[in-house]
């Protein structure tokens, strides 16, 4: 996979040059001269697989119109320059050689600080060699939406680091880069929204295998539109220990699974690991989880005694940071929604390459079931998105959260000839009476989107 384009401004055309000449003059107005380059990332919506990343399973993202651009000028010692468009958003200053990136507050340069960690880890040039930048940002995905505003920031940053000191990555590697970067923040996720913000182009969503990262065009059925649907119930994953709570629960039901059927739970990590050690497909999996998990949550003391170690060594060794003092975990609950997921995922895929009559129809029902299953089994949901997808089941073919959910956006296939009707739909029945509506653009949290392009670098 060849590295991220790098173009010209004057070859593009439309709203993205507005915007970019819009960053541009904001960024010479604050700092006084002009940026040389932009990074824009875009963000993305997964279409279906939810939370399965991080357990080794493929996913079904695209990516979208709205983005982060990053506005740079090099320069030539090693400070790091941060400051953003919203006013609401603090300025930050540090020198490469003594930055922290500590896992309280999730602050928004603390993801641009991932990035640039990343590459300062993975890079060919000593951390001498290395020079600092004046960045400044302008986001233009809703955050705490679901559509990987954060992802998109961080891998921003690493792009436009990476090029202010000449390293070349290929897309794969800066994918996986910031992937793992991430993590610095205090977030256990997977691969998905660093893969797709890199991998993506233009016109198709992209079936995402991981281990090693393999990204697959999927034309989706003519007619299909996507409609992204923001609840303006807002949620920061890295801000509690819901997400990491949910990676902890398969990995600990993947490792009860294996001492369950004589694997070494040392061996496995996810719930894929013990797939592949068994050799069984996902609904042959769903139904062992369902035989050998209890329905019942799972103590601390009883995982401790089926995994033949103390709870202290438990909580050390398997559990994230967040999630020490967590006490109950519902293991089959989180096992059958993740292999239930994953097979709808080939089956999406499957349906996308039929050319079947009536797929629009087929994928909107795995839609539907998505949303029912991160509802009840992975509880992931909340319910101004359960209320904002009941108000949309009769007038789309299918619906579901996205994103990490607990919060942010719905988005739901709607036929091409029925977009305009299925939006005002929404605005007259859910944001009409909603109280976090009143002060808000509508257009910015409820929109029609078709898959965009991946990362790329713009020359001024």
């Amino acid at each position: 996979m060849d590295t991220p384009p790098i173009v010209t401004v004057d070859t593009l055309e439309g709203s993205l040059v507005e915007k970019i000449n819009l960053l541009t003059k904001d960024f010479e107005k604050n700092y006084g001269f002009p940026p040389e380059f932009i990074a824009r990332v875009p963000g993305r919506v997964n279409l279906i697989g939810e939370h399965i990343d991080y357990c080794g399973y493929a996913v079904f993202p695209m990516a979208i119109d709205q983005e982060i651009l990053m506005a740079v000028k090099p320069r030539q010692d090693q400070h790091l320059e941060l400051t953003n468009v919203n006013p609401a958003y603090e300025d930050h200053s540090c020198e490469l050689m003594n930055f922290d990136i500590d896992k309280g507050i999730p602050h928004w340069f603390k993801y641009c600080l991932c990035g640039v960690k990343g590459i300062m880890e993975n890079s060919s040039k000593t951390k001498n060699e290395l020079k600092g930048l004046n960045a400044r940002i302008h986001g233009l995905i809703p955050p705490g939406a679901g559509l990987s505003s954060s992802s998109a920031v961080v891998c921003a940053a690493a792009l436009a680091f990476a090029h202010v000191n000449g390293l070349v990555y290929k897309k794969q590697e800066l994918a996986d880069n910031c992937a793992r970067s991430e993590r610095y923040i205090g977030t256990e996720g997977g691969g998905m929204d660093q893969a797709i913000a890199m991998l993506a182009t233009q016109g198709t969503a992209k079936l995402i295998e991981f281990n090693p990262l393999r990204a697959h065009d999927t034309k989706l059925p003519t007619g299909a539109v996507f409609v992204i649907a923001h609840s303006l119930a807002e949620v920061n994953k890295a801000a509690s220990s819901l997400f990491n709570c949910r990676v902890m629960e398969c990995r600990l039901a993947a490792k009860v699974l294996a001492r369950l059927h004589g694997i070494n739970p040392d061996s496995v990590t996810r719930l894929a690991d013990v797939q592949c050690s068994l050799n069984k497909t996902l609904p042959e999996m769903a139904s062992l989880a369902g035989l050998y998990l209890h329905d019942d949550p799972y103590s601390k003391e009883e995982v401790s005694k089926l995994l033949e170690m103390t709870e202290s060594q438990l909580e050390n060794k398997i559990l994230s940071e967040n999630t020490r003092d967590v006490n109950l975990f519902k293991l089959r609950q989180r096992a059958l929604h993740v292999f239930q997921e994953a097979h709808r995922v080939w089956q999406f895929r499957d349906i996308c390459n039929s050319g079947s009559a009536t797929a629009l129809q087929e994928l909107g029902q795995l839609m539907f079931d998505s949303h029912s299953s991160c509802r009840d089994l992975y509880e992931c949901s909340h319910p101004q998105l359960d209320h904002l997808v009941e108000v949309s089941r009769n007038r789309c073919l299918g619906a579901r959260l996205t994103g990490a959910g607990w919060g942010g956006c719905m988005v739901a296939l709607v036929p091409e000839n029925g977009v305009k009707s299925f939006i005002d739909h929404l605005k007259e029945n859910y944001y009409k009476n909603l109280p976090a509506a009143r002060d808000r653009d509508l257009n910015e949290v409820l929109f029609a989107t078709q898959p965009g392009s991946g990362a790329a670098i713009f020359n001024l």
